[in-house]
């Protein structure tokens, strides 16, 4: 993965495996509802994986959530002539 694929990682797996806990699912269940292998959802969980945009709506579906929820917030930021990046930014309205 090169460093924006890392950094998302780092972002999406964690927000996945909080939605996952909070709704007191095992990786197992999460993987049955999924369809998807559970040993790729912990790879995923850690940041070692990112998954792919199917994977993604996947794994939103079986948590019951839309799939922005884990990018909440995950941003390209461009920069004109010099290279862009990824941001994480607070999309929470303020109030």
């Amino acid at each position: 993965m090169d460093g924006s694929a890392k950094f998302v990682a780092s972002i999406v797996g964690p927000r996945i495996r909080g939605i996952r806990r909070g709704q007191e699912l095992s990786q197992e269940a999460l993987a049955d509802y999924a369809e998807i292998h559970r040993t790729q959802i912990s790879l995923i969980e850690h940041g070692e994986r990112l998954p792919r945009i199917d994977t993604l709506i996947k794994l939103a579906g079986g948590l019951f959530v839309p799939p922005c929820e884990p990018l909440d917030g995950v941003l390209w930021e461009p920069r004109g002539h010099r290279p862009g990046r990824m941001v994480e930014v607070d999309c929470e309205p303020d109030g």
